[in-house]
């Protein structure tokens, strides 16, 4: 069977699949009695960096062949976003308040959160998104690709993008870190997708740095989540107005003297 033909048939099953499953609905969820409400006049934030300490490990390089578009869009070459270290720090490292929010309640977003595949990658690689909250998948890329969502507590879904410009949307409803986004017509593209039920999360860029803003006072556990070097926890102590430092370190192959 030729490339041409594989994505054809691709196409085809997952259109049927797609049209049999139809889109996942944003639900509006209704505040318990006792919800809380942050008082973002007395709330603090939580900021830092994610360090990497070692020598980090090559990013290979993908062979894009398969689909002549992909190799068009690539020439110089596309390297995988496994470790991406910059300036000593880590970047696509999903940071947030794993545990401390008790019975705080907070609105869902209707504004969606965008992710695209342009360049036969997903952009953003790692994102997060509030359970309930839209996300808005787009295919900027004139070749075929799906998208597929492999959830654990989540109902996943997977859908073709036939054509440039299409957009569907889609949405998870519970809290889960983290779902893993895959193309199963090109296989290297990936995403992570971190969903919480707060938006006290981040991803970090700029060499490994983030920032929880508003966070009201009260003793947290926050965990850095990375795709291939796992997670690492911390607890923070925040009072009313604090600003909170934190560091975490991630370690690679000891450097060569």
């Amino acid at each position: 069977m030729t490339a041409h033909s594989l994505r054809a048939s691709v196409f085809l099953a997952l259109a049927f699949a797609s049209g049999c499953s139809g889109q996942q609905q944003t639900t509006q969820r209704t505040p318990p009695a006792d919800a809380q409400r942050v008082d973002e006049s007395r709330a603090g934030r939580i900021a830092g960096r994610v360090a990497f300490e070692g020598t980090a490990p090559e990013n290979p390089q993908i062979n894009t062949g398969s689909d002549p578009v992909c190799a068009r869009e690539n020439k110089d070459g596309l390297p995988a976003e496994t470790v991406v270290v910059e300036n000593g720090g880590l970047n696509n490292v999903f940071v947030y308040v794993k545990d401390g929010l008790g019975k705080y309640y907070f609105d869902v977003p209707a504004q969606a959160v965008t992710v695209d595949q342009q360049g036969c990658r997903y952009r953003p690689h790692v994102f997060g998104a509030r359970a309930g909250q839209p996300i808005e998948i787009i295919n900027s890329d004139p070749t075929l690709h799906n998208v597929n969502a492999v959830a654990s507590v989540n109902r996943g879904f997977n859908f073709g993008q036939p054509m440039q410009g299409m957009k569907n949307t889609a949405t998870f409803t519970a809290p889960e870190v983290m779902v893993r986004i895959k193309c199963d017509v090109h296989g290297w593209m990936s995403a992570y997708a971190g969903v919480l039920d707060h938006p006290y999360f981040a991803v970090t860029g700029s060499g490994g740095q983030f920032e929880l803003k508003n966070v009201p006072a009260g003793t947290y556990t926050v965990e850095a989540w990375h795709e291939k070097l796992g997670a690492q926890t911390q607890n923070v102590t925040l009072a009313e107005k604090d600003s909170k430092e934190l560091s975490f370190t991630f370690k690679g192959s000891p450097a060569t003297p």
